[in-house]
């Protein structure tokens, strides 16, 4: 019988320790079948943020470095500017990027540092208990805001892709989203687009994913992912907002 369906070599034979039903492990294997398919498992180095993702590091068969929260994207500039010939990827959810982060994302994509970042976007703190992440929408239940939360109090959720489209040094920001098989597909296609743009000296890519975080939103897989496609998909839309190809 011939196997038609499989582990792709990039990915650790490892269980993952992610809640049911979330999509960090769909978000792992489109990184890890791009990096097969590229022929790059041998050259590539993977930053592993602080958050949900924390353990990333067991997970990728290939270099990875652990950096201190939110420094992903300095790690990663450092890792590529000594090692040029290298093709280097962070992993960040929207706490690490978006939050602690922001700095050091938005300098390194002014800068155009020919890297990767594949940003998971859930709408909320996963790791540390369900509070109200930068990007949580307006009216959004947290642990921090029980009663939804309020733009007048905590200012408005940050579109990420919209605000890194604006600079120079961006080759690539693209949105896009793994509630389902086309859409997982079309994120399949984005990532590819980004590492191939760092193999070509193109800049800085970024692909966000919007993913749901079914334990902390409170609510069945099967549910959450309603809730992303009524709530999420409609404030944070779908879509390329730059591309320099």
């Amino acid at each position: 019988m011939s196997i038609v369906f499989d582990r792709p070599k990039s990915l650790t034979d490892v269980p993952l320790h992610y809640c049911p039903g979330c999509t960090h492990g769909i978000i792992h294997r489109l990184v890890a079948e791009t990096i097969d398919e590229l022929g790059i498992e041998g050259k590539t180095i993977g930053i592993a943020p602080v958050g949900c993702s924390v353990f990333a590091y067991n997970y990728f068969n290939c270099d990875m470095i652990e950096a201190a929260h939110g420094r992903a994207p300095a790690v990663a500039t450092g890792a590529k500017r000594a090692n040029p010939d290298r093709i280097l990827f962070t992993y960040q959810g929207d706490g690490d990027l978006a939050a602690i982060g922001t700095a050091e994302t938005v300098h390194a994509a002014t800068r155009g540092e020919n890297i990767t970042v594949i940003f998971v976007n859930n709408a909320i703190y996963g790791m540390t208990g369900g509070q109200m992440a930068p990007t949580t929408l307006p009216g959004q239940v947290t642990q921090t805001t029980p009663y939804g939360r309020d733009p007048q109090i905590a200012g408005y959720p940050v579109r990420i892709c919209e605000m890194l489209s604006a600079l120079d040094g961006v080759a690539l920001a693209q949105r896009v989203a793994v509630d389902s098989v086309p859409h997982i597909r079309d994120a399949k296609k984005a990532i590819r687009r980004a590492f191939e743009n760092q193999i070509n000296k193109r800049g800085f890519s970024i692909v966000e994913v919007i993913s749901s975080c079914p334990t902390n939103w409170g609510m069945e897989p099967v549910k959450a992912l309603e809730w992303l496609r009524e709530n999420m998909l409609p404030y944070y839309p779908l879509g390329v907002y730059k591309s320099k190809e």
